[in-house]
C-alpha cells in the first residue's frame, strides 16, 4: 500500500460551459492547488486528496456539457520539479511553506 502522504503533481484543466459553474470550480480548485492559467491548476495531491477533489468537482459540473482533465505528472518531489516548461513568461512554482496564524 502506498504512503498516503506521498504527493503526486497533477495538472488539472477544465472547460466549463456556464460562468456560474466555472466560478464554483475555480473557487474549489484554489483550495487544492496553484492557479497557473485561466482554467489550469498545478496541484500536489495525496491519493486521498485526488479522490476527494474528483468527487467535489464531479458534484459541481454538468457531465454532459463540461470537462475536467487530471494529468498525473509524477511525484511532487521527483520528475514534476522539471516537467513544467514555459515559452514566454517563465513558469515558477510557488514555494510551499507553513503559515502560522
Amino acid at each position: 500500500m502506498r504512503d498516503q502522504t506521498t504527493r503526486q503533481t497533477y495538472v488539472v484543466s477544465y472547460d466549463i460551459s456556464h460562468p456560474r459553474r466555472w466560478r464554483k470550480v475555480y473557487r474549489l480548485m484554489l483550495g487544492y492547488g496553484e492557479w497557473t492559467q485561466y482554467s489550469v491548476f498545478r496541484c500536489d495531491l495525496t491519493p486521498r486528496e485526488v479522490l476527494e477533489l474528483r468527487g467535489k468537482v464531479g458534484a459541481l459540473i454538468h457531465h454532459g456539457e463540461d470537462q475536467v482533465l487530471f494529468v498525473d505528472v509524477g511525484p511532487a518531489d521527483g520528475r514534476a520539479l522539471v516537467a513544467f516548461r514555459a515559452i514566454g513568461r517563465p513558469y515558477a512554482a510557488s514555494v510551499r511553506q507553513a503559515i502560522i496564524v
